[in-house]
Formats: C-alpha cells, structure tokens, sequence
C-alpha cells in the first residue's frame, strides 16, 4: 500500500521514521527547513530513554510537489490546521483511499468525514512522545508507540483496514484496529489533554506529574472528568485510566513536557481551545461538572 503523511512533526515523523525503515512506500508531507534537512540529510531519531541515534533517508517533499495516489493518508497536524489539509487530500485521493486522522482534538474523524464524504475517514489516536529536536532530527522521549484506529460506523468497515494494521505492527508500530474507537479515542484524550492542561497550568515536566504533588493530583482528577464525560456521551471507559495513564506516564524521560505547552512557551498557535477549553464546552452540554478543568481554563485563558 501507498502511504501518505501530512505532517513530520512528534506524530507523523515517528509514523513515518519505521515504516520507511520497514521498507514501506511512505511519502512525509514536511515544510520549511524541516523539509530541506529530510531531503538533504534523512531524518534522524534520537531515542532518550536509551541515548542512541539513527538516520535513514526517507522520501519528503510538500504538498505543492506531491504527485501520486495514495492508498492511505495519515493526518497528523495539528487541531488547527485540520481544515488547511482538506484542499491538498481532495487534490491527490482515489475513490478507495482511506484517511486516517491522528489528533490530539476528540473527534477530528468525523469532523473531516463531514468534508470529505467520497472517502473513507476513519477515527484515530496515537499513543507517541517526540518532537522536532531541530530540522531533520526527532526525538523521541519514551519507548510508547501505539497506533488505534477504526470506523465510527462497523457497517463502513473493509479489508484494507486489517491490513493496514498489520503494515504497522509489522514496522513495530503497536495497532488496534478498534470496533469502539469513540470510545478509544477518548481514552487517548484523557490522558492528552489532562497532561498538557496540568503541564501548561504548573509548568510542569513528566518529572512534576511523576511524584506525589499538585499537579499529579490536578491530573488525576482531570482524568475523572474526562471520564465523566465520556460515560454521559454513551461511551464509558472499562477500565481504571488513571492507573493506565499513570503507566503511560512513568515511561517518559523526566524531562519531557507536551507540545501544547512547547507551542504555548513559543508563543506559537496551540491545541489550546481543544485541549481545554472545549471540555468545559462538553461539560456544559452534557451537563457533567468539570471543576478542575474549570479552573486550569479559567487561569489560562486569563494569561492569552
């Protein structure tokens, strides 16, 4: 299958890093400098919790450039510039080709189904902590690399879902072709926006949230509320995520942080409203109490 990746940030570069490294035909959709060290020098992992480097020459071009068909296309920018992505995918999908979004923000799948109905677009989550070190180099901050994806409608299902997950487990790439991924997607919510609400809030590392402290409790109960949340929406989550993201969490290197709180200490466009403000949205009108989500937007919406 021809894969396609618009984005080689922390989501995308990592996705692309191991199926190029599998042997897969992948293109990274990149901009910039970025762009310029991929196609010059390869992209370079640097793994933290274990110091070393790898480099391999993948194929990268922007959307101005691209000219093939994909088979599947891999969303992974950022919540606000999903819409940005419509025109380009419009431009280069088949009628069979499979979209695959991969945000932070619950329920981009639906949301770009809505502008894109001759084609599949399925849900999806990641499970990944890297980022952009500097042009052409990654890092990545834990060893977490899982893929979910799946249809909101199991009447929209085909085959070429399976194998698009074995394309990834084969890169060593963890997947789960989910038959609740509304459900799964909110777990990978919870445990994304509540780290990146608390770390923005106490300016906190994985370190901070590690220990016995404020901004692990503020965590913890954020995670309650997502939980909240999503048993009112018809989506109840079947196991303990606190435990499940306190386990995702030890396997960060202390020093890591989000990149909604990079983005913000940058001073650069961030998943700000997704992340949280929309769950005091959600609280409203699912009418569900989200007091420490409250609390974390009303402080930072006072310091924009």
């Amino acid at each position: 299958m021809k894969y396609l990746i618009i984005g080689a940030g922390g989501t995308g570069g990592p996705l692309g890093f191991y199926l190029t490294k599998a042997g897969k035909d992948v293109t990274l959709i990149a901009r910039g400098a970025h762009l310029k060290a991929l196609s010059e020098q390869g992209l370079m992992m640097e793994r933290l919790w274990n110091g070393t480097r790898e480099t391999i020459l993948v194929k990268a071009v922007d959307m101005e450039h691209y000219d093939e068909q994909p088979d599947v296309i891999l969303v992974c920018v950022k919540g606000y510039s999903l819409d940005d992505t419509v025109p380009f995918i419009r431009k280069v999908m088949k009628k069979n080709t499979i979209v695959i979004p991969i945000l932070n923000i619950y329920g981009t799948g639906g949301r770009l189904q809505k502008q894109l109905p001759e084609i599949l677009v399925t849900d999806g989550c990641i499970y990944v902590a890297a980022a952009i070190k500097e042009p052409g180099v990654l890092e990545q901050y834990g060893k977490v690399l899982s893929l979910v994806f799946g249809v909101r409608d199991q009447s929209e299902s085909r085959p070429e879902l399976e194998e698009i997950r074995a394309d990834l487990e084969s890169c060593g790439i963890r997947a789960l072709l989910s038959h609740h991924i509304q459900r799964a997607a909110l777990e990978k919510f919870s445990y994304v926006s509540p780290i990146g609400a608390a770390g923005l809030y106490y300016n906190a590392t994985a370190a901070d949230f590690m220990k016995e402290g404020a901004p692990r409790e503020s965590f913890k109960e954020m995670i309650r509320e997502i939980g909240a949340l999503a048993e009112a929406m018809g989506h109840s989550f079947h196991k303990d995520m606190v435990t499940r993201n306190l386990e995702v969490l030890s396997t960060l290197a202390p020093e890591a942080t989000t990149s909604m709180q990079r983005d913000v200490m940058a001073g650069k466009p961030s998943e700000i409203d997704g992340l949280v403000y929309e769950v005091v949205r959600l609280g409203k009108e699912y009418d569900v109490p989200v007091p420490e989500y409250e609390k974390v937007a009303k402080k930072l919406a006072g310091e924009r």
